[in-house]
Formats: C-alpha cells, sequence, structure tokens
C-alpha cells in the first residue's frame, strides 16, 4: 500500500523504455515486502514474474501479485525459500530467464547452486559472488577498503586467536573497543568493553554467539567510537565500469543495533562530506568489481570523519528514501544491470529533492523490559494514507 501510493503520486518517476529488450519472465527467490517490491517494477517493465511460497504462505500478498506461483516446501524456511533444489525445479519448470536472490546471506550460495545445475541462459539480479563474499566477511572487506583508500576505523585487522590476544590487541588501540563477529551482522556478536576484564568476557560471549548465529566463530576488534551517527551510502554500478553514488540515508536511530528510523538526506552531512563519503563509496564498489545497486555503511563521528564499516550486497528495506529524493527506480536499475546496459545517468544528475523518513513499526510488550516480543494476533491495522506523501 505504501509503494501503491508512492507510485501514484510520483515521487519518483523512473521512466521506462518499451523498445529496451528486457527479460520476458523473473523469479523472485524471497517473500514478503521485498518481493512484492520487484514485482511491481516488472509489471511496469512488462517482465512475467514467478513467486515462491511455503505451503502456508500459499494466500500471501506477493503470491497473489505474480503472474505465477510455485510450493516449494513446508514452512521452515530451511525446506521452502532457502530449499535451493526446489527453487531451481522451479526455474526450470517455470522458464524463467533471471532470478531475484533478495534473500539475504542465500545469494552468493543461489548462484553457486545454480550457475552450475539450472539450464544455461539464466541471469542473475544483483552483484557476483565475488562481490558478494568479498563484502560479507568484515575482516577481508576492510583489508580492501584500506587498498582502496576507504577510511577505515583504527583496529586489528586480523583473526584475533583467543581472549588473551584480544586483550593484548585491546590495549594497543586503546579503549574502549568494539569486538564483532567477522561473518556477523544484525548486532549479533558485538560488545564493547573498556577493560580488560569486559575484553576477555566480550571474547567468549562473541564468538559463542558467532559460531550459533552465523556458523562462524571469527572475531576482530577496533576502536569504539562515542556518540557515532550511522550513515550509508546508496551505489549503483553497472558492468562496463561505470558507478555512481545516490546520495546518502541516516539510520542513526536504533534500538539494540538495529535499525529503526532511515531518513534521507542526512540533517547532519554537509555537501562536501556527502561528496567525499560517495567517491569513497564507488572507489570500493569498483574495488570488488560491483555491479547492480549496494550500499556502502560508515560511522560519522562529531567532527564529520567517517570510517568504513560494512558494504550490504543487495537491496534494502531502507531504499524507498533513496528513490523518493533522486527520482531513481532502483529495481529497474538494477534489471538493467543484469541485462546488461550501461547505466543511463552521470553522477551530475543525480539530485536531493525532498526529504523522505521510513519507520520501522515493532509489535513489543512495553511493561516487559520494553522491548520484548509481543506475540500475538493483530486486531486492527490503520495506515495514514490521508496524510499527503504517505
Amino acid at each position: 500500500s505504501r509503494w501503491c501510493l508512492i507510485t501514484s503520486q510520483k515521487l519518483y518517476s523512473s521512466v521506462y523504455d518499451p523498445n529496451e529488450k528486457t527479460f520476458e519472465k523473473l523469479l523472485i527467490a524471497n517473500r514478503g515486502e521485498i518481493a512484492c517490491r520487484v514485482i511491481k517494477t516488472c509489471k511496469k517493465m512488462g517482465i512475467k514474474t514467478v513467486a515462491i511460497h511455503s505451503d502456508v504462505d500459499a494466500n500471501a500478498v506477493h503470491v497473489k501479485m505474480a503472474d505465477e506461483a510455485e510450493c516449494v516446501g513446508p514452512a521452515p524456511t530451511s525446506q521452502s525459500y532457502l530449499n535451493m533444489e526446489a527453487i531451481l525445479g522451479v526455474v526450470r519448470k517455470t522458464g524463467a530467464q533471471a532470478v531475484s536472490p533478495h534473500q539475504p546471506g542465500c545469494c552468493s550460495c543461489f548462484i553457486e547452486s545454480t550457475k552450475a545445475r539450472a539450464s544455461e541462459g539464466v541471469t542473475f539480479i544483483g552483484p557476483d559472488t565475488h562481490a558478494i563474499q568479498a563484502m560479507g566477511d568484515k575482516i577481508e572487506s576492510k583489508l580492501l577498503a584500506k587498498n582502496a583508500k576507504v577510511n577505515t576505523i583504527p583496529g586489528f585487522d586480523g583473526v584475533v586467536k583467543d581472549a588473551d590476544e584480544a586483550v593484548r590487541i585491546a590495549r594497543e588501540i586503546g579503549y574502549p573497543v568494539m569486538i564483532k563477529a567477522s561473518a556477523g551482522g544484525g548486532g549479533k556478536g558485538m560488545r564493547i568493553a573498556w577493560d580488560d576484564e569486559e575484553t576477555r568476557e566480550g571474547f567468549r560471549f562473541s564468538s559463542q554467539e558467532a559460531a550459533s548465529s552465523f556458523g562462524d566463530d571469527r572475531l576482530l576488534i577496533e576502536k569504539f567510537i562515542d556518540n557515532p551517527r550511522h550513515i550509508e551510502i546508496q551505489v549503483l554500478a553497472d558492468k562496463h565500469g561505470n558507478a555512481l553514488w545516490l546520495n546518502e540515508r541516516e539510520c542513526s536511530i536504533q534500538r539494540r543495533n538495529q535499525k529503526v528510523v532511515e531518513e534521507a538526506p542526512s540533517t547532519f552531512l554537509d555537501p562536501e562530506t556527502r561528496k567525499a563519503m560517495g567517491e569513497q563509496a564507488v572507489a570500493l564498489a569498483r574495488a570488488v568489481q560491483y555491479s547492480s545497486a549496494g550500499t556502502v555503511e560508515f560511522l560519522v563521528d562529531s567532527s564529520k570523519n567517517f570510517y568504513f564499516l560494512e558494504m550490504n550486497t543487495r537491496l534494502q528495506v531502507e531504499h524507498p528514501v533513496t528513490e523518493c529524493i533522486t527520482g531513481l527506480d532502483l529495481v529497474q536499475e538494477m534489471i538493467r544491470v543484469a541485462k546488461g546496459y550501461p547505466l543511463r545517468h552521470k553522477q551530475a544528475d543525480i539530485p536531493i529533492n525532498g526529504w523522505a523518513v521510513e519507520c520501522r513499526v515493532y509489535a513489543e510488550d512495553p511493561y516487559k523490559s520494553f522491548g520484548l516480543p509481543s506475540i500475538g494476533k493483530l486486531s486492527q491495522y490503520q495506515e495514514p494514507l490521508h496524510v499527503p506523501s504517505v
């Protein structure tokens, strides 16, 4: 519903050329909002869509929106949405020419599986395996960023072997330090340490959490930046060496290291800092031969010094605020890049038109430590569609 209103009010109005050859059918290896988002652009471009679903999601919105739908297994995601063999079977059965593997964490696995066993001619909407794997590892990505002359947070670039080494490294960097999982995300496997005792404890807990959450207990240590702002740069690159930065999104309002509010543009950045961050983000994208849409995340201190944090090699749920201020349809651009077309825009063409904000809505119980999930049936939901531009 939010996308219907955005489209109807033309807050972004990317023009599609009906004479531009594209895919006839695209399979979306995901569900929920992102699947619906991809389907909307495919309809605009005249591309038929194939949805996949588990047996309990047969009546989901993305299933009803797609031109075709196929069941890929029972409710557990490991047996359905992450069941590569079942998805490959749907690719063959439906004759899909392209696959949109937006499921976080399974993109590279899915690409490798499909490249090995699917029929030839299947194209992937997104970056190649090399870029996904390089940017998916925090240690490797930090080294790549350094080589690309991107500002990085002071810290230890290797894998921390044990608690004693963690303490030695923390003393060299200077407290406070951040202990974090190399393969982490979503705030898991992260601890702040202010002294030796907290470093030992943080090493133990972070490695345990990283192993259980990601199957990878490797940790890194870096300087903890007090009172930081979390600002990310949206990048877009093609297969011909062209790359753009599409301004920034600020997501400093967080709970448990999870983004709650996203806004574009940031009220904190000045044009000079924005340009410097954008150019470094593009330099990193070029360094890993990135093609498609991606996000380079930075921490920015009170003096506007910025440091590379990580790169997300997929379309993020926050992307609508970027589309609202730039006028670009990022899904359309991703499809065009995957088809082999060069970018249609130059850096000077990218505007900042207005201001947009996106909020994540939580179902929580305020009487249980304010924030424990409140499990139950949603009895009423009403969007403020009477407010302009919602």
